[in-house]
């Protein structure tokens, strides 16, 4: 339910324009390794973690922590400073997440790349 709001949103492209105007890379765990091998770390291990987001108390928090940070915290400031969301919009984003934290079949799983850099 989230995903297709959020996705009509922008949320994805929002968090990710936000984060590289940040001077961040969002995708970092992604790159994780092979920015080990271009930096000349032989011994480099990756793996992943993840969290999922299911229960009632789970979707609670992070669905209205996220509805709450995208209109009311720095990233909401950001995003309208810089011209990357209206009001509407953040206002549309923050909606979709309080769905989806009611909705009694959302989930959502959060995939965290990880590297152990043995020197």
């Amino acid at each position: 339910m989230v995903a297709e709001a959020a996705r009509a949103g922008g949320v994805e492209t929002l968090y990710q324009a936000a984060a590289r105007a940040n001077g961040g890379e969002p995708d970092a765990g992604r790159r994780l390794l092979s920015w080990a091998q271009q930096a000349g770390l032989p011994q480099a291990i990756p793996s992943s973690s993840t969290w999922c987001l299911a229960t009632p108390q789970d979707r609670r928090w992070w669905g209205e922590m996220w509805a709450d940070r995208i209109t009311t915290s720095t990233v909401a400031q950001q995003a309208l400073r810089d011209g990357l969301a209206d009001e509407a919009t953040l206002h549309r984003i923050s909606q979709a997440w309080r769905a989806w934290a009611a909705a009694p079949d959302g989930w959502l799983s959060v995939l965290h790349g990880e590297l152990i850099v043995l020197v």
